[in-house]
């Protein structure tokens, strides 16, 4: 057994730099690719439906890879699984870049996915070893989260701004050197693991064998909700990517901006995510931010997203990221609070897998409806049943995840 050695002091804020800056690369691999689809798909002569695996098949690596993460760092140690999943990150990228077929292309999105799976969820447990428990980890989580969901955006910024200035190549291999920067400062700040004595077999003797985690209703629940909500979003934008650059000619430079208020509204509110569920509770939290977005299909559905951008997408792209404003916290830390912590090592990474294969599961039909019709409505009808779905699952935890008593406040 081991653990991760103390970050020192003069080391705190560089380390936390290298592990937020890495955070960015995973949040933002999503949203570069997906302004970037309708010129690879023209570009290489790929339909939608092909070209979409290069956003589910990132989905797929990291929710492939998820449960093996913690086994890795087990036999190998978080220090060296970590920093050989940033280099492969670097290499995936630079092989994504330089690839000439669809084939190559989307192998190295699920590397990149694969890779993501183990940096992500790493990071932050280095942070829970390499600072102290109190104040000093609460600001580096936080931060660490503010990166993350500051990632999407930032994604949809840098390729439209790469799309028309050097082309989508640019978008897969602009990472690769960001990537081999924070592997250099990561090799000399991430700490060492240190061994750590195991529990005795006497200590463990008489406890009760843990009980599946996939057994316990709650999770599943959770884990349902947060399926829909991130699969219906990522379908949602997909859709709108393609009608926005095909049917109404916008450059991607005009989509990405477009697309901003579906993912800005997260990124502004995750450091009040905290105080907003100690006030209300995730039960409530969940079952609104589910509702939220259903709202915003259903209106989809009546009145398709058209060139009407202020009547018509606009309102829709605000209904969907206002559920991430009020759930995605309150999801998270359902799922983290469902499972005694004994159990939480296996069932958050299968709460996380739920997570990626939801839009591993609605990317490819999303495409596959809007290459058969020539109409939005149907996959726009298979989003709001499947948001549906979602409220479905939450409505029960209502009864639960009440608002807990007030935050007692901390010494800064």
């Amino acid at each position: 057994m081991t653990t991760t050695e103390r970050a020192s002091a003069g080391h705190a804020w560089p380390l936390l730099l290298v592990l937020s800056g890495n955070m960015v690369l995973d949040a933002t691999e999503v949203s570069l690719v997906l302004v970037a689809l309708p010129v690879i798909g023209n570009d290489l002569g790929l339909s939608p439906l092909t070209v979409q695996w290069l956003m589910s098949g990132f989905a797929l690596g990291f929710a492939a890879l998820l449960t093996s993460g913690p086994r890795l760092a087990a036999r190998f140690g978080r220090r060296r699984v970590y920093l050989a999943a940033m280099l492969g990150f670097a290499l995936a990228s630079v092989a994504g870049g330089l690839a000439d077929g669809p084939a190559l292309l989307i192998a190295t999105r699920v590397v990149k996915g694969a890779c993501a799976a183990l940096t992500a969820p790493m990071g932050l447990a280095i942070i829970g070893t390499a600072y102290p428990e109190g104040p000093e980890r609460r600001r580096a989580v936080s931060v660490y989260s503010a990166f993350g969901a500051a990632g999407f955006t930032a994604g949809l910024l840098v390729s439209g701004a790469l799309l028309e200035a050097a082309g989508w190549r640019w978008v897969f291999l602009l990472p690769a050197p960001v990537a081999l920067v924070l592997l250099l400062w990561g090799l000399r700040l991430v700490p060492h693991e240190v061994t750590a004595r195991p529990p005795s077999a006497a200590g463990r003797a008489g406890l009760p064998a843990p009980e599946p985690p996939g057994r316990d209703r709650v999770l599943l629940r959770t884990g349902l909700g947060a399926a829909t909500l991130n699969g219906t979003y990522h379908g949602l934008l997909f859709l709108l990517t393609f009608q926005m650059q095909g049917q109404l000619g916008l450059s991607p430079w005009t989509g990405a901006l477009a697309l901003l208020p579906a993912c800005v509204p997260l990124a502004v509110s995750v450091p009040f995510a905290g105080s907003l569920v100690r006030r209300h509770g995730t039960g409530r939290l969940i079952a609104l931010g589910a509702a939220a977005p259903l709202l915003g299909y259903l209106l989809a559905v009546w009145r398709p997203p058209s060139d009407a951008y202020l009547t018509r997408t606009l309102p829709v792209l605000l209904l969907v990221g206002a559920g991430f404003v009020l759930s995605f916290a309150a999801l998270n830390m359902r799922a983290a609070g469902s499972v005694p912590p004994s159990r939480r090592a296996t069932a958050i990474p299968l709460y996380q897998m739920a997570v990626q294969l939801g839009a591993v599961l609605l990317l490819p039909l999303t495409a596959w409806l809007l290459t058969a019709f020539d109409d939005p409505r149907p996959a726009l009808a298979v989003l709001a049943v499947v948001a549906a779905a979602g409220l479905a699952a939450a409505l029960p935890g209502l009864r639960d995840g009440r608002p807990g008593p007030p935050a007692r406040k901390e010494p800064a």
